[in-house]
C-alpha cells in the first residue's frame, strides 16, 4: 500500500512554496520526524519532517519547483504514522507549531445573528483566514464553516471561492460598507520586448510576499507621516562604551535596539499606535504586549523578524536577541514564529546611508518608524549662560508613518516627541525602561 504526502497548510495564509532542497530519494527508509525536504515560503524557510515511518517509493518534486498546499510531494511504500493519528491530519511538527488560534463565537458563521444596533457580529475566523477571504473577494458571512463551534477555516474560504460567486443577498449594505476592499488588480502591461531586449525574473518567495503585503497596506491604510530629529550624541557615546562588552555576550548593540526601547516607552503612553483596526467588526484592537518587528536587509529580500516583549527585557537582552534575529534572517533560517505577532515595526535605513524616508505600514499594524543615518550637524542651543551657540551634534532623522483611521496627527506628534526625548536621555532610558 502506498501513502501520499502532500504539502500541508502551514498557516498564515501561505498557499504555496518553493522547494529548496530534497533530502530523500526513492528507496530510502525514513522514520517519523526525519527531514524530508526544505520549503521556502513567502514567510520563511521551513523544514518539512516525515509524518510516516516507511520507505520512500517516489519523490515528485525537485529543488526549484513551486508546490501548492495539497500537492503530492512524496509517496511512501507502506508508510504508517508512529502515532495513533490519521495520516490526513497536519502531522508535521511545523504545522502544529504554526496553527493560529482564533476567537470562537457562540453562533455559527453560516447563520449570523443581528445585534440590537442592527449589525451582525464578526464571523469567527483567524486573521490569516480573514486576509485570504479579502484576497479572494469572499464574504465570510456566506461561507459554510467546518471548524469547531462555527470557526471558518482557510479551506472553507478556498472551497467557497471555487464554488462560484456568493449570492448578492448574502451581504447586506450595513456590513459591506465597512468591509475592506481587496487590493486593486494591476492592469495588463504592454509587451516591453517590442522596444528592446528584456530579462524575466519570476516573482517568488520574499519578493512576492513583499509585493503583495505592500500593495495590501497601501490600498487599505490611509498613510500619514510625521518627521522628527533626535540628538543622539550622548546615546552614541553610550553605545560605543558598551558595544564591545555586549558583543562578548553574543549581542549587537545598535541604535535600532535603543529605538525599540524608546518606541515602546512612547507606545505605552499612546496605545493607538500599538493597535489594529478591525473594519469587519467595527472595533479597534489594543494589544497589551509589545513585540517590535525589525526590518533586516537579507540576501532573500526584506525580512521583518520580531523582537518579543521589548518592554520586559533589558537593553543587553534585546541586543542579544537582535543579533540572533539578524543572523538567522541573513542565513535564511528565520522561523515562521519569528515573523509573527509584531505590534509595531522599525526600519533603519541608516546602515546603508539613508536619510528621511516615509516607510509603508506593515499591515495590519497601525504604525512604523523609519530611521535614517545619524550625522553631525551644526545645532543652535543655549550655552551655560543661556545665550545661543552653534555646536556640532549627532542628529538622527526619524519618520513615523501611521494609520489615520486610528490616530490623529496631534497624537503622532506627541508620540514622536516622546521617542525623541527618550533617545536624547539614554541614562533615563537605561534606568527606567
Amino acid at each position: 500500500m502506498t501513502v501520499e504526502f502532500k504539502l500541508p497548510d502551514l498557516g498564515e495564509g501561505i498557499h504555496e512554496g518553493e522547494i529548496v532542497e530534497v533530502y530523500v530519494k526513492p528507496g530510502d527508509r525514513v522514520a517519523e520526524g526525519d527531514p524530508l525536504l526544505e520549503v521556502e515560503t513567502d514567510k520563511a524557510v521551513t523544514a518539512i519532517p516525515s509524518p510516516f515511518t516507511g520507505a520512500v517509493a517516489e519523490v515528485r518534486v525537485a529543488a526549484g519547483d513551486t508546490v501548492h498546499v495539497g500537492d503530492v510531494m512524496v509517496v511512501f511504500d507502506g508508510g504508517v504514522p508512529d502515532r495513533e493519528a490519521a495520516p490526513t491530519g497536519p502531522a508535521p511538527e511545523t504545522v502544529s507549531r504554526h496553527v493560529v488560534e482564533a476567537p470562537v463565537e457562540d453562533h455559527p458563521a453560516s447563520s449570523p445573528v443581528s445585534t440590537e444596533s442592527g449589525r451582525r457580529p464578526p464571523v469567527p475566523a483567524s486573521p490569516a483566514t480573514r486576509r485570504l477571504a479579502r484576497e479572494l473577494g469572499v464574504d465570510l458571512y456566506t461561507v459554510d464553516p467546518t471548524g469547531p463551534q462555527g470557526l471558518v477555516t482557510a479551506d472553507d474560504v478556498r472551497r467557497h471561492a471555487e464554488s462560484g460567486p456568493a449570492s448578492p443577498a448574502a451581504a447586506p449594505t450595513t456590513v459591506a460598507s465597512t468591509e475592506m476592499a481587496p487590493p486593486v488588480v494591476s492592469p495588463d502591461l504592454p509587451d516591453f520586448s517590442q522596444w528592446g531586449p528584456v530579462a524575466i525574473e519570476p516573482l517568488r518567495s520574499v519578493r512576492k510576499a513583499t509585493a503583495r503585503q505592500m500593495a495590501l497596506a497601501w490600498s487599505q491604510i490611509p498613510h500619514v507621516s510625521n518627521q522628527g530629529e533626535a540628538d543622539v550624541t550622548a546615546l552614541e557615546a553610550l553605545r560605543q562604551r558598551h558595544a564591545a562588552q555586549v558583543k562578548e555576550d553574543g549581542g549587537r548593540l545598535t541604535l535600532t535596539v535603543f529605538a525599540a526601547k524608546a518606541a515602546v516607552a512612547a507606545l505605552k503612553r499612546f496605545p493607538r499606535f500599538n493597535a489594529s483596526l478591525d473594519m469587519a467588526g467595527e472595533q479597534i484592537i489594543y494589544k497589551q504586549y509589545f513585540h517590535v518587528g525589525v526590518a533586516v536587509d537579507s540576501p532573500r529580500g526584506l525580512i521583518v523578524p520580531v523582537l518579543r516583549d521589548v518592554d520586559r527585557k533589558s537593553i543587553r537582552e534585546l541586543a542579544v536577541d537582535f543579533q540572533g534575529l539578524v543572523a538567522r534572517a541573513r542565513e535564511g533560517k528565520t522561523s515562521l514564529e519569528e515573523l509573527q505577532g509584531g505590534t509595531f515595526t522599525i526600519t533603519n535605513a541608516g546602515a546603508v546611508g539613508g536619510g528621511h524616508f516615509a516607510p509603508i505600514i506593515n499591515f495590519p499594524q497601525a504604525a512604523i518608524l523609519g530611521m535614517g543615518r545619524a550625522a553631525l550637524k551644526p545645532v543652535v542651543r543655549p550655552d551655560a549662560e543661556g545665550d545661543p551657540e552653534i555646536v556640532p551634534r549627532l542628529m538622527m532623522p526619524l519618520v513615523l508613518s501611521f494609520d489615520h483611521r486610528i490616530a490623529d496627527g496631534a497624537e503622532a506628534i506627541r508620540l514622536m516627541q516622546t521617542m525623541v526625548a527618550t533617545l536624547e536621555d539614554p541614562e533615563e532610558m537605561v534606568l527606567n525602561f
